[in-house]
């Protein structure tokens, strides 16, 4: 890179940590550090949450997908089937009930629903998890940035880890907010940039389109995954990918965290609406890159030297340092490890949440011979989230430094242990609000089922039943066996119902005032499908 592109980076790493520490000053109370105060604007905590979405990975690996990848294409599409559908469900059944109580960990519910022990299990499971996967995401972020630096491994994991820690630490939630707003605006910026240069190199859109092969512009792939060989099955996308995406955006807690920092329930359910409605259009963003820069590299012998056949993600990097400008060139690696930065730091903060409020706080603040002031007892659990924040980011950071010694068998299953966890972790909540006689120990039951089917169905089903169903069967198992186990158990106290369950009555009343927007959302689902199944016609017309 040239030097005016390491000051472009620099710039970016200055900008972030001058963030952090002015938006420490006014930090009071853990519920500041966690929450924000429960005080960020509903747009800025939209915008966050979309750019959690996006990893290194998805900036360099979707257009090399759509472009190059067997099996590859347009199919990336279907991925945000069912978003908005998922959304509705969100709004509707989760948020209130977390926004009433005034939650920081959503498993505090799980508590005022059941017990503690029930809590603290989910919540372990989410620590675990959610642990193992960001250590992982540390590690593949940063070959994507040795792969766009030129720097050693070791030096890439120390940069994501160090600076992502320091201002997350510092700023907490409001800098993981405020931070993925600038690395959005940064990554869009990159984005356009690519299609922007790729195209017009290439004689336009036209020309990069048929350059391509035909079959990589059809968006849809009716198959269903079980046992069909379909790599890309729409119904595995659609209903798999509902229970995913409710499971994620509604009770997985490095998202709801991010959605109870609104000021009220109306805003966290307008940046879910703007979520609903805004990744559609930028996996369009990734996929015109995926067009515009893989036919640059059928087209170019230099480009196909430069990118190894068993390496194809390296595309946009590759493209980037031959065919862009000094500054530009930097901006767009900025855009590659604001990516990999939004989503550790999202994760790092969750898990320091979840490890406070569900572990250390009912236990610190569990001293009545204490004599110490509000004000001080603030400051101590602000203290000590801040110790916890850094501890989690020094064992995610030194994790992923194992991570590439790990054999790639156990690299791919803690890579799939979201589609283990979301299904049977979603049963425990949704059973917990819609079934008032559902008891704490059968839904651990549950849970524990669910998990286990998602087990045995990878060992023994794996490339048979395409992944995204594991989601729908933990959920289902996991729903029955609470069930089931409940109605042998005594019914729960008529205190532990109260403002913790609902009646499916008292939705339509509830919200009346939402509904438009929930049919809205139904019709931009249908957009979704349409789009996606007519994505050939609509780009030969474009031609």
């Amino acid at each position: 890179m040239a030097p005016l592109d390491w000051v472009v980076l620099g710039t970016y790493l200055s900008a972030m940590i001058g963030l952090a520490v002015w938006l420490s000053r006014g930090q009071e109370t853990a519920e500041d550090y966690y929450v924000g105060g429960r005080n960020l604007p509903w747009w800025a905590v939209a915008v966050s949450t979309m750019a959690t979405q996006t990893s290194a990975n998805s900036f360099i690996g979707i257009p090399a997908y759509v472009a190059l990848k067997d099996g590859g294409g347009l199919t990336w599409l279907q991925y945000e089937l069912a978003v908005p559908l998922a959304m509705i469900v969100v709004m509707v059944f989760l948020i209130p009930f977390f926004r009433e109580m005034k939650l920081v960990s959503v498993y505090e519910y799980l508590e005022l629903r059941f017990d503690r022990p029930t809590r603290l299990v989910m919540s372990a499971l989410f620590l675990i998890s959610r642990g193992l996967a960001t250590g992982v995401g540390v590690y593949a972020s940063a070959v994507v940035v040795n792969v766009c630096l030129g720097l050693p491994i070791w030096a890439c994991i120390v940069l994501i880890g160090a600076v992502t820690v320091f201002y997350d630490t510092l700023g907490g939630m409001a800098a993981v907010v405020w931070s993925d707003v600038i690395q959005m605006v940064i990554l869009l910026g990159g984005l356009i940039a690519c299609i922007v240069y790729a195209l017009g190199e290439d004689g336009g859109f036209a020309e990069a389109l048929g350059t391509l092969d035909p079959e990589r512009l059809r968006g849809l792939d009716t198959g269903h995954g079980i046992g069909d060989g379909s790599t890309a099955p729409m119904w595995g996308f659609l209903i798999g990918g509902l229970v995913l995406y409710i499971s994620y955006y509604g009770v997985d807690q490095s998202q709801a965290q991010r959605e109870l920092s609104a000021p009220t329930t109306a805003d966290t359910k307008r940046s879910l609406v703007f979520n609903g409605l805004a990744r559609f259009p930028l996996t369009i963003l990734y996929v015109l890159m995926g067009i515009a820069v893989g036919a640059a590299y059928l087209r170019s012998p230099e480009l196909q030297a430069a990118v190894p056949e068993d390496h194809l993600d390296y595309l946009v990097p590759v493209f980037v340092l031959q065919r862009l400008p000094p500054g530009l060139t930097g901006l767009i690696f900025a855009a590659i490890l604001s990516a990999a930065m939004s989503s550790l730091d999202s994760a790092l903060n969750s898990l320091s949440a979840a490890t406070m409020r569900d572990f250390v706080e009912p236990y610190a603040l569990d001293r009545p011979e204490s004599t110490e002031s509000t004000e001080a007892q603030q400051a101590r659990l602000l203290r000590y989230g801040k110790i916890t924040t850094v501890i989690w980011g020094i064992a995610m950071t030194g994790f992923a430094f194992f991570v590439g010694g790990i054999s790639d068998t156990v690299v791919e299953g803690i890579n799939k242990l979201g589609a283990f966890f979301y299904g049977p972790i979603l049963a425990a909540f949704l059973t917990g609000i819609l079934d008032r006689r559902a008891r704490g120990p059968a839904m651990i039951a549950g849970v524990t089922a669910g998990i286990g089917i998602n087990v045995v169905l990878w060992l023994a089903l794996d490339g048979v039943l395409y992944w995204m169903w594991w989601n729908l069967s933990g959920l289902v198992v996991a729903t029955l066996v609470t069930f089931i186990a409940s109605r042998f158990m005594a019914p729960p106290a008529a205190e532990k119902l109260e403002g913790t369950t609902l009646s499916l009555s008292d939705i339509p009343r509830r919200e009346k005032k939402w509904i438009p927007t929930y049919l809205f959302l139904v019709g931009y689902f249908v957009v979704i499908l349409l789009v996606a199944g007519y994505s050939r016609e609509l780009l030969s017309f474009l031609m």
